[in-house]
């Protein structure tokens, strides 16, 4: 989209325009695409930094965006390529939109006939909720019939676990859809994997999901990396199984999607064999839990779940 395509402006106007203003604050500098069907777009800021955004087809022709709130992320996950990288800046709410433009019109094709996207999904690089008040402005554009009109039971937030951030969404909201990375319920355990643990222990989070879902009346997704050799024994389970009693919960087992470079405990990390997840996942199901697992998408571009974050900044 440009001002010169405004056609029913008179043209001198579309050049002022033009040579005054931009539709833009964001580009799209690199696009892969992968044999499954996955697209995978670099987006340069205005500053130079560069985040990524993904575009995911499922069998039924269905298109999701996967969208990132943060430029680098400061979690830290040992498993995660996008947190190798460290933290950057927050992403303002006209370049979480943009993001949302750009994927949508790769959706749509170049001849504007391809599907609409179905769902949104805040996966990609960051936090959101250490961006809130940023993404609350971008949810308003993308979700007010006034605007983009896209439903927020169509978007899906995913949180490493900030206690703080999930009690403003249950206070304050949008309403979307909430998922947390949970991967390991032992404590010591996750907070090896996930630093974050350390401020916001599981307990305190297990206690804010619960007041989340009291407000909000919502299923909350657990999602799990399965890493192998790691958090795939059957006490990992019993302790992801111990963590959701009592909460209305569905647990999303993600294969680790090779990255290059990360490791735990001076070793490198490493899928989980098939016959090691499917025993994990039948011992979440023994044990009550409804257990989905994550369609690997992506992988062949670095599209995939965790891998995100070749590059975040110009030299």
């Amino acid at each position: 989209m440009s001002f010169g395509e405004m056609t029913d402006l008179p043209r001198t106007l579309r050049e002022d325009l033009d040579s005054r203003f931009s539709l833009y604050s964001t580009g799209v500098s690199a696009r892969q695409e992968d044999p499954d069907g996955t697209v995978k777009l670099r987006f340069t800021l205005g500053d130079g930094a560069k985040v990524e955004g993904v575009l995911l087809s499922d069998g039924d022709g269905r298109r999701t965006a996967c969208i990132s709130s943060q430029a680098g992320c400061a979690m830290g996950c040992v498993f995660c390529k996008t947190g190798s990288l460290g933290f950057l800046r927050n992403l303002n709410s006209a370049e979480i939109v943009e993001q949302f433009l750009h994927l949508r019109r790769e959706a749509a094709g170049p001849d504007r006939e391809g599907p609409e996207l179905a769902n949104v999904v805040f996966m990609g690089m960051g936090e959101p909720l250490l961006n809130l008040p940023e993404l609350r402005r971008a949810l308003g554009i993308i979700t007010d019939p006034g605007g983009l009109g896209l439903s927020k039971r169509r978007i899906t937030l995913s949180t490493a676990g900030i206690i703080r951030g999930i009690r403003d969404l249950a206070d304050n909201g949008p309403e979307v859809r909430l998922a947390v990375s949970l991967t390991a319920a032992d404590e010591a355990l996750r907070r090896a994997l996930m630093p974050v643990t350390a401020a916001n222990p599981l307990p305190r989070l297990k206690e804010a999901l619960a007041s989340y879902q009291e407000k909000a009346g919502r299923r909350i997704t657990l999602e799990a990396v399965l890493l192998g050799g790691i958090n795939t024994r059957p006490r990992d389970a019993a302790a992801l199984a111990d963590f959701a009693r009592g909460l209305d919960v569905a647990v999303n087992l993600i294969p680790w999607n090779p990255a290059e470079g990360l490791s735990f405990e001076g070793r490198p990390l490493r899928e989980p064999a098939p016959a090691e997840a499917e025993a994990f996942s039948r011992e979440l199901a023994r044990r009550g839990l409804t257990v989905t697992r994550r369609l690997r998408k992506g992988l062949k571009i670095s599209g995939a779940c965790g891998q995100l974050g070749e590059l975040s900044v110009d030299p």
